[in-house]
């Protein structure tokens, strides 16, 4: 079954064709380790684990990139600003290097939590200085750039046409948020490839410019290049990335090579808050460290991930987590019961659902449909092992540790979790008297009903 990617570059979906059917080549952009990475930004990589939990699933072999920024940057896309890692020196009163370090390893251990696979090649940009100073006198050398006092900057004027990935004007393209235009730029949107580093400046290498240190957008470009090559399959990154960051790496690498670097760009959209964006004067900044706080294990953030594409917002409330905490639970416990189950399941219902799950998941990673059939398979009547079986399957995709989960004691017999599951139902559809009555049958039967913020709770 062929699989279909919406392409940031060509504004559609497309049928994916790879480079070569051996390995999939992919580079994903990863954090600039100078905090702890909020809920927003861990929605990218789980976005680019479910991207390759797919291709795993379809048989593909990976070659995957992502780059952790670890050198100090200017604040901006537009090359502006105090620099992000002397700033949390600064807040913490310590070297660069240990900010840099103890932020990555944060950030390696929320992925693992949320049982994110990590690529087969983690690229630290402090350790590939060498790697981005060639690549940059290589861009020099084919004459896109030219050079101020202290930066030499890539001449976007030079390409026939830059913007092709945002579909932007290039006159509409602005220096950077809240700023004026910077005079010592031929172009409003030409950029920095290498910058000679203050004395201040702590993050700073001997190079062809003396003391200095490299734009952020090159990083990406030079260590694509040394890992995949001039061109490789796809390159996933946020809807931010898109009209400065991605626009430049591609311009970029049309400078050193001609070529643009990935086939198929693809974007995952931002999570809200309440409706809203998340802002520290808002203080909704939250951690999965935080979530933890308030009772919800990693994998109940991932299960509400799988409420919305990927290419579309989605409102993180407390309330839509306490229903994720509970389907949660509930998928685990339809996945304990089929184990239990003795009846058979023929092959074809098997392959129905193998066949409909696998659509979905080749249809742009379309996980909420693709929810819809594990639901399916958990509400089937019969309880039989092969329908367990396809959980596990499935879960190849879906991340949830499934084969890890052990049965709770105080896991509740068929009869009465399907007298929850009505009652549920009947409250949702506001039928109280319905509601009452199912719950006047659950006492009589032994259990008393709780309704809380995490959703139903019943006890013996």
């Amino acid at each position: 079954m062929s699989i279909k990617f919406y392409n940031t570059l060509t504004r559609k979906e497309e049928e994916f064709k790879p480079n070569t059917k051996e390995e999939i080549r992919i580079y994903s952009c990863g954090p600039t380790v100078y905090y702890f990475a909020h809920i927003g930004n861990l929605r990218a990589y789980l976005f680019m684990d479910n991207l390759r939990r797919v291709l795993k699933y379809n048989g593909y072999k990976l070659k995957h990139v992502m780059n952790i920024t670890d050198v100090g940057h200017l604040v901006s896309d537009a090359d502006e600003g105090e620099d992000k890692m002397l700033k949390a020196a600064k807040r913490e009163n310590k070297d660069p290097y240990e900010i840099a370090e103890f932020y990555m390893n944060a950030f390696l251990k929320d992925i693992d939590s949320l049982n994110i696979d990590r690529p087969e090649i983690i690229a630290r940009a402090t350790e590939h200085i060498d790697v981005m100073e060639d690549y940059v006198k290589k861009i020099i050398e084919n004459g896109y750039t030219y050079q101020t006092e202290d930066t030499v900057y890539f001449d976007t004027s030079k390409l026939k046409k830059y913007g092709i990935l945002s579909n932007r004007n290039v006159e509409d393209q602005k220096a950077g948020a809240r700023v004026e235009f910077d005079k010592n730029k031929k172009n409003i949107s030409d950029f920095a490839l290498w910058i000679k580093a203050p004395e201040n400046h702590i993050m700073k290498w001997d190079s062809f410019f003396g003391k200095s240190y490299p734009g952020w957008h090159l990083e990406c470009s030079a260590m694509g290049y040394k890992y995949l090559g001039e061109n490789f399959d796809i390159h996933t990154g946020g809807v931010d990335h898109i009209p400065i960051h991605h626009e430049n790496e591609i311009a970029q690498s049309q400078g050193f090579s001609g070529k643009i670097p990935a086939n198929y760009w693809m974007h995952v959209e931002f999570l809200q808050i309440n409706g809203g964006k998340m802002s520290k004067s808002l203080n909704n900044l939250y951690t999965l460290k935080d979530l933890e706080e308030k009772g919800y294990e990693p994998l109940v953030y991932r299960m509400f991930n799988y409420t919305s594409n990927y290419r579309a917002q989605i409102n993180f409330t407390f309330e839509a987590m306490d229903s994720a905490k509970v389907a949660l639970n509930r998928l685990r416990e339809g996945y304990i019961r089929h184990g239990e189950g003795k009846e058979d399941i023929s092959d074809e219902e098997i392959k129905s659902y193998e066949d409909r799950f696998l659509e979905a998941i080749n249809d742009d990673l379309n996980m909420p449909i693709a929810m819809s059939i594990v639901w399916d398979v958990i509400k089937n009547p019969k309880k039989s092992k092969k329908l367990q079986e396809l959980l596990l399957k499935f879960d190849e995709v879906l991340g949830l540790n499934l084969k890890d989960y052990k049965k709770p004691e105080n896991l509740l017999p068929d009869e009465i979790n399907d007298l929850v599951n009505q009652r549920n139902e009947a409250r949702k559809e506001k039928n109280w008297s319905e509601s009452d009555r199912i719950r006047d049958l659950l006492i009589e039967k032994g259990y008393i009903v709780k309704d809380s913020k995490e959703g139903t709770i019943v006890e013996k």
